[in-house]
């Protein structure tokens, strides 16, 4: 293995000969096995209150049940988008009476906010500026993303949305706080 030689300097110490060796380990998250990318995310939130905004204009609002960011890869199909909303509203991410999370937004008459976010696509496996190549192109991706909406939509009765592609300023306040990474396949 060859030593790379840098400038920066560590703000603690750290044994540059572990730290090269760890920095060769290469760990695929984001992608599916084949490295391609392959399944749509979404990102859960549990929330007591949730709201989207644009250009200072509020498009929606829910209260008590799941914020939903979605990201659409390249590689994804309507099939995809269809499981992905019927495991969101499935997700038992809500607490029963005896504390744990054995309820689904469906048995607590929950309502869904579905907020489109390419950014959790992005690639951070090298570098310092994430890529955003493995996300859908837009025309794609907001057909992906609709198809999606409209699968939470055949489930559940309480359905919000951001703006596809807007600039939107998303607030919410967390419940627990609850946060799940979904892929599906």
């Amino acid at each position: 293995m060859t030593q790379r030689r840098t400038n920066f300097q560590y703000p603690c110490h750290i044994d540059t000969r572990v730290f090269n060796r760890l920095s060769c380990i290469r760990i695929d998250v984001m992608f599916a096995p084949d490295g391609k990318g392959g399944f749509l995310r979404a990102l859960l939130q549990r929330v007591n209150e949730a709201s989207v905004s644009v250009a200072g204009r509020e498009v929606a609002r829910i209260d008590h049940g799941l914020v939903v960011f979605v990201a659409v890869f390249h590689d994804d199909d309507e099939a995809a988008a269809r499981r992905l909303a019927v495991r969101t509203v499935a997700a038992r991410v809500f607490p029963d009476g005896s504390k744990a999370m054995n309820r689904s937004v469906l048995d607590i008459g929950g309502a869904v906010l579905a907020v489109s976010q390419f950014t959790l696509a992005a690639d951070t496996r090298r570098g310092n500026r994430p890529s955003f190549g493995p996300a859908a192109l837009p025309p794609r991706a907001q057909e992906l993303y609709d198809c999606f909406v409209e699968g939470l939509r055949d489930n559940c009765t309480d359905v919000a949305t951001g703006e596809f592609g807007a600039d939107m300023q998303v607030a919410l306040v967390n419940d627990g706080p609850v946060t799940i990474l979904l892929d599906v396949p």
